[in-house]
């Protein structure tokens, strides 16, 4: 069979069958297609060897060029009528950065060995944060895949990426995606990956990646001086927000939707995890987030594919559940409040976000009970009301955290948490987060109580880079304080920042951190063994609390299996005597407990119920 009589039996990737947008190869070469309604003409020049070609232009502002010979490899730009040359928008891969050429790849020229994975049930969902760049000395995909027996020895099931989307420069935290097809070329090519996608499926672990829909980065994305891509009628933190609602916007929102369901179908990924959903505007007759969760859900091919959101208005009926447990829409969002009110009550943090948390056990209690602190209450630092009820929802639709690249990032000096508590706080919050029935999220390190900083780091250049220098500034003086005078934060816009980020694995070696890890390996056991399988089916409405005094309290959920689980916890200094304390089937005890007594930073987890010793 002839090569050409070979390409013409391709069979075609499932993204290429459903996707407008970006290159597809064919029996014959490829076809490059552009949607660029403001303009008249593009043309497509191609490298190697050099040279530029018309293209037939459709309706509705669509181009199109199929170029016999080309194919995987093939380096290309698009040229505007006014001269202009920009990467294609779904560019699966930069090799030379946002404003360099793309480059065609195949979709199907890696060897998948994940056949028959299904993914796992969201109960079972214990998420890992990673930023590839700092995650290894290396910062690939492929070095990556060598953490990957560690992750599933201390019993992650799921490992969520921060963003991947071509950034501008040479690292970033991947927020100021340019081009949301193409993985940023700093950590590897795409197949790389899908290696490391299909190393985790192989060890069981579950693959998620955090995408941004609510903004383009600042530099490197082209869109807007050839098609609609945002809207006069909303404003965002980064500017005219993306065009969801405006004319034009049914092509921005497929755009989106495409890149949606090309990470998971293409790449395989379990999951996405969607960036401050708060800032999507759409006043249209069915919001975008709506839109995208049906249609994401529509389009996989039976998979278990799960759908995080963060979204700081705390709006909970995202999260509503179908009769047999299922989510309609998302099935969690990111709790702030359950990592604030922790946070603020081990360490004394009250500046900035944590003042509306600070001193009260009450709302504390409320976070873990029932997901959100604030539900339509006022919030002084914010001046608004904040939050909807959410006590209907299961514990099963919150992922709560003790650290992750915000809480670390959005600090000075990249603090993670040992550096601002003492080592039995410690303890206890990390009890509360592993063995509560939420879905828990360790960040990279977490689990050795590693103190190297995780800073904020970018690599820009000119006057966007004075900015955010300004606005980094302007932000850190919520935090800044008297003890930090004559210390400077470094320059976010420096290697030293990005570089003094990366996990020092080598911690790991050192006594206190290996008796760390042992510690969260034997909760996680725990919570394999008797909570995951009672999670399943955990009823709304099911929760209670009660305040025992400043920091202390206790929680019961209600569980699938009709058993309760209990918390007593004592998140201060002060002893406290009560009768209350020790009912039930214990779990797991930290600290000085007894059947009346509760020491200084102490945590009680029990079962209660006929079913509470069944397992």
């Amino acid at each position: 069979m002839s090569s050409i009589a070979a390409a013409r039996v391709r069979p075609t990737a499932r993204w290429e069958q459903e996707s407008k947008f970006g290159t597809q190869i064919t029996a014959e070469g490829v076809r490059f297609r552009l949607w660029a309604p403001y303009k008249t003409a593009v043309s497509l020049k191609l490298f190697d060897p050099r040279r530029t070609l018309p293209m037939r232009s459709l309706s509705r502002g669509w181009f199109e060029l199929e170029v016999e010979g080309a194919g995987a490899g093939t380096r290309y730009l698009y040229v505007m009528d006014d001269g202009t040359e920009v990467p294609d928008p779904a560019s699966r891969f930069q090799p030379r950065d946002v404003h360099g050429p793309s480059e065609v790849i195949d979709p199907q020229s890696f060897e998948w060995t994940d056949r028959g994975w299904r993914g796992r049930p969201w109960e079972e969902m214990v998420f890992y944060e990673v930023h590839i760049g700092t995650f290894s000395r290396d910062g690939t995909f492929r070095a990556a895949i060598d953490k990957l027996d560690h992750l599933a020895e201390l019993g992650v099931t799921a490992i969520e990426l921060m963003p991947l989307a071509d950034f501008p420069g040479r690292w970033n935290w991947g927020y100021d995606g340019a081009l949301l097809f193409a993985p940023d070329s700093s950590y590897g090519r795409p197949d790389d990956l899908k290696a490391l996608i299909n190393a985790a499926h192989e060890r069981g672990i579950m693959m998620f990646l955090d995408v941004v829909y609510n903004h383009f980065g600042p530099e490197g994305n082209y869109l807007k001086i050839y098609a609609p891509a945002y809207s006069s009628k909303h404003e965002t933190p980064w500017g005219p927000a993306v065009n969801f609602d405006d004319e034009g916007s049914a092509m921005i929102r497929e755009f989106v939707f495409a890149n949606a369901r090309y990470w998971l179908n293409e790449f395989r990924f379990d999951g996405l995890r969607f960036d401050a959903v708060h800032e999507i505007q759409d006043t249209g007759p069915k919001h975008m987030l709506q839109d995208l969760a049906e249609q994401i859900r529509g389009a996989t091919d039976g998979r278990h594919i799960h759908l995080v959101a963060e979204n700081s208005w705390n709006q909970a009926n995202w999260l509503k559940r179908k009769e047999d447990g299922s989510a309609w829409l998302y099935n969690a969002q990111w709790s702030d409040d359950i990592h604030h009110s922790l946070q603020s009550a081990a360490s004394g943090d009250s500046a900035w976000y944590y003042a509306d948390y600070h001193g009260r056990t009450d709302l504390l209690a409320r976070a873990l009970a029932e997901g959100f602190a604030f539900q339509g209450e006022r919030m002084e630092h914010q001046g608004a009301t904040k939050g909807e009820p959410s006590a209907f929802l299961p514990p099963t639709a919150f992922v709560s955290f003790l650290q992750n690249h915000d809480q670390a990032g959005n600090r000075p000096f990249g603090e993670r948490l040992p550096d601002l508590i003492g080592p039995q706080a410690l303890r206890s919050l990390t009890v509360i987060n592993l063995l509560s029935p939420h879905i828990p999220l360790l960040f990279m390190g977490e689990e050795w109580g590693s103190t190297n900083p995780f800073l904020y780091f970018s690599d820009l250049e000119g006057d966007l880079a004075d900015k955010v220098r300004a606005a980094r500034k302007e932000q850190l003086k919520q935090f800044l304080d008297k003890g930090d005078q004559g210390r400077q934060p470094l320059d976010p816009l420096s290697r030293e920042a990005f570089l003094a980020s990366k996990l020092p694995w080598e911690e790991l070696q050192r006594p206190a951190s290996k008796d760390h890890v042992a510690f969260v390996c034997a909760l996680l056991r725990l919570r394999a063994a008797e909570i995951t399988p009672r999670l399943a089916l955990a009823p709304g409405d099911g929760s209670d609390y009660r305040v025992l005094g400043p920091g202390a309290f206790t929680v019961r959920w209600a569980l699938g299996d009709d058993a309760m689980l209990a918390l007593t916890a004592n998140l201060s200094e002060t002893p406290l005597d009560d009768q209350s304390i020790g009912k039930g089937h214990a779990l797991w005890t930290e600290g000085r407990v007894t059947h009346d007594h509760l020491g200084p930073w102490s945590v009680l987890f029990g079962l209660e119920g006929k079913k509470a010793e069944a397992r």
